[in-house]
This record gives structure tokens, C-alpha cells and sequence, in this order.
């Protein structure tokens, strides 16, 4: 049985059958984020990481100089910076990340990237671009395009 669909059966029954739509697609976006996640997640268990992890590991790689604070992080990551503070904690106890004091303002801490994260983010990241490649590419592109729409109206800065 397809539970959103029963969901949405049950919404119009109980309120407003206009509104339907909208529980169906905040339900439907949810499981979908859920299901590509998890496909995510299982093609970066052999590394050690989750995809959060990765996404933080590829943002410092990919910077100017390997390092940014934590408040740049946590905006560019959309994560909490309790979450974010988490993440960090466990990717340095894997000798991943290192906090290092910011050479131009030497009261900040700057989080960077070790020569083992460089190491892991290049040995995963093929790995998870082949998870990608196998993905239905029409139907992304569709949810890329709807998400924007949403992402938009909600104030996102989107290209």
C-alpha cells in the first residue's frame, strides 16, 4: 500500500481537499530525501563517513585555502551549529579536520582539511558520483527544478 497516497485520501476525507496536494508533496519530498540520502549513505559506508561528513570534507577541499570558520560552514552546510559542532568533533577524533587559529585574526579558529581528509574525500568522492550517475536523470533534473521553486518562494538565494 502506498502510504502517501493513503495519507492524501485520508487529508481530503478529514479537511481540505485543496490542501492535499501540498501534505502530498511535503510527504513525497520527504521520502524522496530520505531515499536518495540513504543511497548516499551506503555507498559511503566502506569510507567511514556519512554524506553529512562528506559534504563538510568537500567544502573544505574545494576552498581557497582548505579552511573557513565555522559560522561559514554551518550557512553554506544549512546545519545547526550544535549539528555542526558534532560533525566536527567526530571527523577530528578520524584525524580528518583540525581546528587551527586564523593566521589574520588570531582570536578565530578556522576549521581545515588534513592531508587524510584530502585523501578520503578523493577516494569516496568518485564512489558517490557513480551512486549519482545511477540515478534516473530526468526525474533529478525534475526534482532539482521543483525544489527550486520552493527554495525560491522560501527565500533561498538559487541560481
Amino acid at each position: 500500500m502506498d502510504s502517501i497516497a493513503e495519507g492524501r485520501r485520508q487529508w481530503e476525507k478529514h479537511y481540505a481537499s485543496d490542501a492535499a496536494l501540498g501534505l502530498t508533496a511535503i510527504s513525497s519530498a520527504a521520502r524522496a530525501a530520505h531515499l536518495l540520502r540513504a543511497g548516499a549513505e551506503d555507498a559511503l559506508a566502506p569510507f567511514g563517513v556519512s554524506f553529512a561528513h562528506f559534504e563538510l570534507l568537500t567544502l573544505l577541499m574545494w576552498s581557497r585555502s582548505g579552511a573557513l570558520p565555522m559560522s561559514k560552514i554551518s550557512a553554506r552546510l544549512h546545519m545547526p551549529p550544535a549539528s555542526l559542532t558534532h560533525t566536527v568533533r567526530r571527523l577530528e577524533g578520524q584525524g580528518l579536520v583540525a581546528r587551527v587559529t586564523d593566521e589574520k585574526d588570531k582570536r578565530s579558529t578556522l576549521l581545515t582539511i588534513t592531508d587524510q581528509g584530502i585523501a578520503l574525500a578523493s577516494a569516496a568522492g568518485p564512489v558517490l558520483s557513480d551512486y549519482c550517475v545511477s540515478l534516473d536523470q530526468d526525474a533529478a533534473a525534475k526534482l532539482v527544478d521543483a525544489a527550486a521553486i520552493f527554495r525560491r518562494a522560501a527565500g533561498d538565494d538559487v541560481e
